[in-house]
């Protein structure tokens, strides 16, 4: 999976898991309702219509298990990823990753950013800080996180906050892999810019991967 950038879901659950099972869950997240691109609102200092920017790659979702297997929330070493700030935008858009991952929020930009959050996995305000500083946040809490900067009302990103390591970004044409799953059922979410969009149930047999596509209703 995706989630520089630390790729939590092939990080954590290969190799950490990999003992556990071979296989797992692969199929697609197919979305039928794509969400509205958000537009930059003028700043009082621009020229116009200001700098052109790259849009925001909004096809990425999140597929994951809504409840893990007993192994999956043992105690683990603490991982470390990263959300750019770079063309006036958060790099990645969506981040998932385990409690206890501590997220670096580098500033690549020329202007001075400041990232915050109000949610309740985790409230913090990092101040303003300049070009080529960064600033770091220790995600405790399982929940959704959602970034903004208090300076540019465009920027906008998602941290999620997994208990366990069974989640991974889409590719492109919703692709997704769910590795080292041990043999039981479960319940497979798939989630899209700010909520989850479809469950489904599959059953995994030891040592196979089980199939599974999530056509959004």
């Amino acid at each position: 999976m995706a989630l520089a950038v630390v790729s939590p879901v092939r990080a954590f659950a290969t190799a950490t898991l990999a003992q556990t099972a071979p296989g797992g869950i692969r199929g697609r997240f197919i979305l039928r309702r794509a969400a509205k691109p958000s537009e930059r609102r003028p700043e009082v200092a621009d020229p116009g219509a200001g700098a052109p920017r790259e849009p925001v790659d909004r096809r990425r979702a999140v597929v994951y298990l809504e409840q893990a297997p007993r192994p999956a929330f043992d105690e683990r070493e603490p991982a470390r990823a990263s959300m750019d700030q770079r063309n006036e935008r958060f790099v990645p858009h969506v981040l998932p990753v385990m409690v206890g991952t501590t997220v670096d929020f580098p500033n690549s930009d020329l202007t001075y950013h400041n990232v915050f959050s109000l949610s309740r996995a985790k409230r913090f305000d990092l101040g303003r800080y300049a070009a080529g500083k960064s600033k770091s946040v220790r995600m405790d809490r399982p929940g959704v996180v959602r970034v903004f900067c208090d300076i540019h009302s465009h920027m906008n990103a998602y941290v999620l906050v997994f208990a366990h390591p069974f989640f991974d970004v889409t590719e492109l044409d919703g692709r997704y892999e769910l590795a080292s799953v041990p043999a039981g059922t479960y319940a497979v979410v798939g989630w899209y810019e700010g909520e989850p969009r479809v469950t489904r149930s599959v059953t995994v047999a030891a040592g196979t991967w089980a199939e599974l596509d999530l056509p959004e209703p």
